[in-house]
């Protein structure tokens, strides 16, 4: 029913601003968002790293 007419409508406006060139990069080269992205995914494992029991020397 409506649910899934609010759906669709939602993704369509979503494709739009993908296909717009915007998307996720806020405006970033491909490079620029694979370094982000790096640098987050870093940042995350240290926090997992430092969670963990020291049990490895």
């Amino acid at each position: 029913g409506n649910q899934r007419e609010l759906a669709r409508a939602k993704n369509q406006k979503k494709q739009q601003e993908i296909s717009k060139g915007k998307g996720r990069n806020d405006g970033l080269s491909v490079e620029q968002r694979k370094f982000r992205d790096a640098e987050v995914m870093r940042e995350k494992q240290r926090k997992k790293e430092e969670a963990k029991p020291k049990t490895q020397t």
